[in-house]
């Protein structure tokens, strides 16, 4: 099942069930995370009108950020209208975000960071049992960090407590294209053997 899992950009126009988009999420809970924190919260979010303020928040984010990268008006507005398109377009966006509150509370800076750091790795973990439990239930996903550019952002169209911290949407629907085997690294070069 893990070599079969792709990444899908493009979705059949069809609803995705919401018990399977659980299904799915109830296997995310399942991660491990540091200290056993679970500091990992979801928001569903289906096609409405809080759907469209939150990707244009985003999109108005991401066009101040790509002008200020020096990247040209009509290059941009292209960049963003295919980014727009896909969020608009996926059955079911879910958002992935760390609860700050459940991390354990340090004196130090150098803890603490840790601590946020191990979150967060402990969020990525859902995630990636989140795809892989759509991806066996027929489903596919696609991982965008968007919302970590726009945190404030997000936060406020959704209406997330002040210790949530957006971290990724996932895309989910059914696949509509299959994307070929993505090529890796041999794992000689990206695994090192220590004998003692």
């Amino acid at each position: 099942m893990l070599r079969t899992r792709r990444t899908v950009r493009v979705f059949e126009d069809r609803d995705v069930p919401t018990s399977l988009v659980v299904r799915a999420l109830e296997a995310a809970t399942w991660a491990p995370s540091a200290h056993n924190s679970q500091p990992w919260r979801f928001i569903v979010i289906g096609k409405g009108e809080v759907r469209k303020r939150l990707i244009n928040v985003m999109s108005e984010k991401f066009m101040r950020d790509l002008l200020n990268d020096g990247v040209p008006r009509d290059e941009a507005e292209n960049i963003i209208l295919s980014s727009t398109e896909r969020f608009m377009k996926a059955p079911i966006l879910v958002l992935f975000c760390l609860a700050k509150e459940d991390l354990e509370k340090y004196p130090d800076e150098a803890r603490s960071r840790a601590e946020w750091i191990m979150g967060i790795q402990s969020v990525a973990a859902a995630i990636q049992n989140f795809l892989l439990a759509l991806h066996a239930l027929g489903l596919a996903g696609c991982w965008r960090c968007a919302p970590l550019f726009a945190q404030e952002e997000v936060k406020e169209v959704l209406k997330l407590p002040e210790d949530y911290e957006p971290q990724a949407i996932v895309e989910v629907g059914y696949p509509a294209e299959k994307p070929g085997m993505p090529k890796r690294k041999p794992l000689s070069q990206v695994i090192r053997l220590i004998h003692c």
